[in-house]
């Protein structure tokens, strides 16, 4: 199973077709249409600095939470804006998870399918960020808020291109979630629990060292007990840095503020 995102098909030109721009005061934005290898197309927006470079590489993985405006690429254009008119190239894009209806959907018999496919489509989104012009593949960070967070932890650890991450309100384990909804129990739940395991983002972020990680989580957060987070920051290899901040899933300004600071600090915007 990993094999297929390890090795997945590169995106090539022909995959990706640009919808129009426009330039803003100290960066220009994108929007492409990208051309999966599983049938379906995904969404994404490329904020570019102005000036010659070279320049660091952000991509931004949104969280899930369908009662919310921003559960889609949405939530960090406005970050995007503020890194790339900082000096970073940016890219927001669409996931498996850009549905609202995506969880009720789904049952657990796709969960690896929808995961396998996940990773493949995200690597490609790292192939046309790190070939942008004048990128600097040594300044190149990840950030990921809830299945963001769970999702570039195993893209990460299997592609090894991102130097930095900031992981927002993750779980260690996919069934903490997967498993709400379609309930199962005995056999069947013992099977997915297995299943999925290899999978899980808590076995892949030792991958991610040397990398430096920053943890965010909430001390009131119904989907990650302070429990899970710490069992989360134990399992990653320094250096790490971890910040619970009086908020839940959804996290807060001080933890917008302390996200901002950390990536201008660490890719020397």
């Amino acid at each position: 199973m990993l094999s297929q995102m390890q090795n997945h098909p590169k995106l090539s030109p022909n995959d990706v077709r640009l919808l129009g721009g426009k330039k803003a005061d100290g960066y220009s934005n994108q929007l492409f249409v990208f051309q999966t290898p599983f049938g379906y197309r995904r969404m994404a927006e490329l904020f570019t600095p102005e000036g010659e470079g070279p320049h660091p590489l952000i991509l931004f993985l949104h969280w899930y939470e369908p009662e919310a405006h921003d559960s889609n690429r949405s939530q960090f254009v406005e970050e995007a804006v503020e890194m790339a008119k900082a000096g970073a190239i940016c890219l927001t894009v669409e996931t498996l998870w850009s549905d609202p209806d995506f969880f009720l959907k789904r049952t657990q018999a796709d969960d690896m399918q929808n995961s396998l496919e996940e990773v493949v489509n995200q690597r490609r989104f790292i192939d046309f960020l790190t070939s942008q012009p004048n990128a600097d593949l040594s300044r190149f960070a990840l950030v990921g808020h809830d299945f963001g967070g769970m999702y570039g932890i195993l893209t990460g650890g299997l592609d090894k291109r991102p130097t930095h991450y900031v992981i927002m309100a993750a779980t260690p384990h996919f069934p903490d979630w997967y498993l709400y909804l379609p309930k199962l129990e005995g056999a069947a739940r013992e099977a997915f629990l297995s299943e999925m395991s290899p999978m899980d983002p808590i076995t892949h972020i030792p991958n991610l060292s040397p990398a430096p990680v920053f943890f965010q989580f909430g001390d009131n957060d119904l989907h990650v007990p302070i429990e899970r987070a710490d069992e989360f920051y134990a399992a990653a290899n320094e250096p790490k840095e971890k910040k619970v901040y009086q908020s839940g899933h959804g996290l807060n300004d001080e933890s917008t503020k302390d996200r901002r600071v950390w990536l201008k600090e660490k890719l020397n915007l």
